[in-house]
């Protein structure tokens, strides 16, 4: 099972089981997959410095 965030989406790749047992997983985290993304490129963009 592979998760790929990127800057406009999610790529998931697995088995159909994994990637439904996956989608349940991140369900309880998160309210929708666009607030999953929002929440992933804020972690992953970098710190501006003044």
């Amino acid at each position: 099972m592979k998760v790929y965030v990127i800057d406009n989406g999610i790529i998931l790749v697995g088995k159909a089981w994994q990637i439904r047992a996956k989608l349940k997983q991140y369900s309880k985290k998160y309210e929708s997959v666009s607030s999953w993304i929002e929440t992933q490129s804020i972690q992953s963009s970098p710190a501006k410095k003044s």
